[in-house]
């Protein structure tokens, strides 16, 4: 019998593909980790190799021969390999998708790797004379160096090209002329790095000393700060003395939105080069920063939830900001958890891991009591900054305009008068949640969900926010032809306006999806809230988290109660969560900050606790509050999800489901379903839920072993699209 490839595939198929090796192929040149073509029913499809076997179950006649190696050398090396196969099994996904999922899009599709090109513009010495020229003479060249100088003299292309269209011409003239350079990343970067502006306070010190006292061994740390009190000066500190030591560092963010301030932090404090990962760029930016990191060019690697996944050899440190933020779970596909991947990473390198929050989430604060990880502590904030204080404004009864109550918008005059800058929170985008017909009764409900669309006034449609349908907003009411049409409840649309109207003389700047969509917008915007040429900020949690505004001296929260009576057990943890994050961003400067939260339940325990004590005396109970409902992080849990044209056959599903539980399992795992999702039709399908809890981590490991590879075989596994969500964190 020949040898025999096992390959793992893209496809929805637990295990791996048996194949014979391509012929006029040196059986001596194959090793795991390298990419090959192979065929696969009619066509044929790009794999990975993980094993070389001299046996299969494989019937000889039915043994297929792969097509041709891509790779002479492993693009995933063997400890990385094994890596991704261990998170394939934690999750119960199928292998090949998972490893497929860890390349860049082109190496997936099967394309060589991309040769390394420049990556990054320099900007080399200019005279005021020659800059007068060009902005005389050549104004799109004039625009690039004078927004180069605000960077310091370097960016990188990708940042160019979110600022910038039609970049080639006005490069190559500069370069051409002598303006800029044009170089890699590691030549860019400056041998003279900026030193800290202030030395680290006690509780600093003590975090750092106690993470470096663990080097070079695993250990995890959380770092428990409250907001603006450092915790990002004390990840740098530790990267830098990692990198001294000759090691690499992951750095982990949830949010795009919070890369480019990071990525300007960092390059200015550590020695390159930096890789970049996240889905803000390009296909091919993307390869090279993954190219960079797996050769082991890249001394550091800063990414959202995917760079958990990419490789890194020689890792010395794993950081995760912002842990507690739900970005950090995939909710579709291969649903994994970068942060708690981060710390299986951090494991297998043997090196620490720290995780960072203000609102650390449960599960990481159990795990803190519980000694599994070091808890360190920031309660102060760094410098002369102190803690806002926080109000709650009883709007009950309350006249509003625009969802403002006189007290607010009273309280953001005083704000401008005095030439400070004032924040207002709604995590709603669009101009108003539903539109409705005054004559008929008619809302404007979406026809592929249980749910509303959303008006957004200056694009005149009505969209869903959850499956993306939209229509033209209506003239006259579809039910019964009234032109009587007018919007319920507000959006930071609809928000926006009415602060342009109140206070006409103060620029104002929104930041959410929808206003930072073109290119280079969002950090155009970010640049105006933190230099404060914007007195006024409007918008929803992407401008919440991780952001330093020091002149924002007043936030105003339009609606805190929207989270306060959730369905999903993780309501309440998160509306604390967010309420803290966003009163973060008050008082972060010179000037005490205040937090003003609009409620029509303001003897809510939740708001009471965290206006009177602090989000440790939220947790205590919480926590408390879940070990009586033996909830997450005292028992663990898979939920299984269906969806199907028609209700019956997602739940029929399910029910197969709940047999085979009983059959492999009995008692040993608690079932909860199948009941329909809190959201039973999203885009047109129907969806169900089964919940599987156990006690222990370890048995429901040991159960989803056998149980989900089984799941395929079910009579009506093939008529619902199903998936297995390991330590769900959403419900819905």
């Amino acid at each position: 019998m020949s040898l025999i490839l096992r390959i793992a595939l893209p496809a929805p198929v637990y295990g791996l593909f048996d194949y014979l090796p391509p012929a006029n192929i040196s059986v001596s040149k194959l090793q795991p980790g390298q990419r090959l073509l192979a065929p696969f029913g009619r066509t044929e499809r790009c794999g990975i190799l993980v094993e070389i076997a001299d046996k299969t179950a494989i019937a000889p006649d039915r043994l297929r021969a792969a097509r041709t190696v891509l790779d002479n050398t492993p693009l995933i090396s063997a400890e990385h390999l094994e890596y991704l196969r261990w998170v394939a099994g934690y999750y119960h996904h199928p292998e090949g998708e998972v490893l497929l999922s860890a390349l860049p899009t082109r190496l997936r599709k099967g394309k060589s790797p991309l040769v390394p090109r420049p990556d990054k513009v320099r900007l080399e010495e200019t005279d005021t004379e020659t800059l007068a020229r060009l902005k005389q003479k050549a104004p799109r060249q004039w625009q690039l160096l004078n927004w180069l100088q605000t960077r310091e003299g370097s960016a990188a292309m990708s940042d160019l090209r979110q600022q910038f269209d039609n970049l080639h011409g006005p490069l190559r003239a500069l370069r051409d002329k002598g303006l800029i350079s044009l170089c890699m990343a590691d030549d860019c970067n400056s041998t003279r790095l900026e030193q800290p502006r202030f030395s680290l306070e006690p509780e600093q010190q003590q975090a750092v000393a106690a993470v470096a006292s663990r080097q070079p061994a695993f250990g995890a740390f959380l770092l428990d700060g409250v907001t603006g009190s450092g915790k990002t000066e004390v990840y740098l500190q530790l990267a830098l003395q990692v990198l001294d030591q000759g090691r690499n560092v992951l750095l982990l963010v949830p949010e795009i939105s919070l890369t480019p301030q990071l990525i300007r932090r960092v390059e200015k404090r550590l020695p390159g080069p930096l890789a970049v990962l996240h889905s803000g760029r390009s296909d091919r930016e993307r390869e090279q920063a993954w190219l960079l990191a797996a050769k082991g060019q890249a001394r550091m690697l800063l990414g959202t939830r995917s760079a958990v996944l990419a490789p890194l050899p020689n890792l010395g440190l794993v950081l995760v900001d912002e842990e507690h933020d739900s970005s950090y779970k995939q909710q579709e596909g291969f649903r994994y958890s970068a942060r708690d991947m981060a710390l299986v990473r951090a494991r297998r390198a043997n090196c620490p891991v720290v995780l960072g929050s203000a609102t650390p989430s449960l599960e990481s604060l159990k795990n803190a009591m519980d000694g599994r990880y070091t808890w360190l502590r920031l309660t102060r904030r760094a410098g002369n900054a102190r803690k806002p204080s926080m109000q709650l404004l009883d709007i009950r009864n309350q006249r509003l305009r625009g969802g403002l109550s006189p007290l607010l918008l009273q309280a953001l005059d005083q704000v401008l008068s005095q030439g400070r800058q004032a924040m207002v929170f709604l995590n709603r985008r669009g101009f108003a949640p539903v539109l409705t017909c005054y004559s008929c009764g008619w809302l404007s409900d979406c026809p592929r969900c249980d749910a509303r669309q959303t008006l957004h006034y200056r694009q005149q449609k009505l969209i869903c926010h959850h499956c993306g349908n939209e229509r033209p907003l209506p003239e006259q009411c579809p039910g019964c032809g009234s032109p009587e049409l007018h919007p319920l409840g507000q959006g930071t649309e609809q928000l926006e306006q009415v602060l342009q109207q109140e206070f006409p003389e103060h620029p104002l700047v929104r930041i959410d999806r929808d206003a930072t969509s073109g290119k280079g917008s969002l950090d155009r915007l970010l640049e105006q809230a933190r230099d404060g040429r914007a007195s006024l900020l409007v918008g929803t949690q992407m401008l919440a988290k991780g952001h330093h505004f020091p002149g924002v001296a007043l936030v105003g929260m339009v609606d805190v109660d929207g989270g306060l009576f959730g369905a999903d057990f993780r309501a309440a943890e998160r509306m604390a969560q967010l309420i803290i994050q966003v009163a973060g961003r008050a008082g972060r400067g010179e000037h005490p900050g205040r937090v003003l939260m609009q409620t029509r339940f303001p003897d809510h325990p939740l708001l009471q606790t965290l206006v009177n004590q602090d989000y440790a005396a939220f947790a205590r109970e919480a926590l408390r509050e879940r070990k009586e409902a033996d909830l997450p992080p005292y028992s663990y849990q898979a939920l299984i999800r269906a969806s199907a044209t028609k209700a019956e056959t997602a739940e029929t599903f399910l029910h197969q489901a709940v047999a085979l539980v009983e059959k492999q399992a009995g008692k040993e795992i608690q079932v909860w379903g199948p009941v329909p999702a809190p959201m039973q039709k999203r885009a047109g399908k129907y969806r169900a839920h089964l919940l599987l809890q156990t006690s222990e981590r370890q048995l429901l490991k040991r159960f989803l072993r056998d149980f989900a590879p089984a799941l395929p075989s079910l009579p009506d596994a093939g008529r619902v699209r199903w998936s297995v969500d390991v330590d769900p964190l959403d419900l819905y």
